[in-house]
């Protein structure tokens, strides 16, 4: 079966709203864990570490430049995963529809490639 990321994106309003209710957050995000894993199909979670502990690498010049977080321009950020292990795109957005998150975050759904499609050299 294919695997397909699900991508936690957040603005700074969205994980604010987040933060306000963690505990509710949490048990939710526990709760859904729970789910996929009795249905089979989750094959890792993870979350990330606040933006300002992090930083970019941009290739954009002739060398590349570092930069710390938070980022400036950032008007999205990637706040963790959920791999699953699912049929198909359309099963995968359901899982995604699941995921608990607060208003005004997104979830994207991107299919990972098997070995056999990277293109050889």
């Amino acid at each position: 079966m294919p695997k397909y990321l699900l991508i936690m994106r957040g603005t700074d309003e969205s994980n604010a709203a987040m933060m306000a209710d963690i505990e509710e957050m949490m048990a939710s995000t526990r709760q859904f864990i729970d789910d996929a894993l009795k249905a089979g199909v989750l094959l890792a979670a993870e979350g990330l570490d606040d933006p300002a502990k992090g930083a970019v690498v941009d290739f954009g010049g002739t060398a590349p430049v570092v930069t710390d977080g938070p980022y400036g321009e950032t008007k999205e950020l990637f706040g963790g995963f959920f791999m699953v292990d699912v049929a198909s795109q359309q099963e995968a957005v359901e899982w995604a529809k699941r995921v608990p998150a607060a208003r005004g975050s997104k979830i994207e759904v991107r299919r990972v490639p098997g070995s056999d499609e990277v293109p050889q050299a």
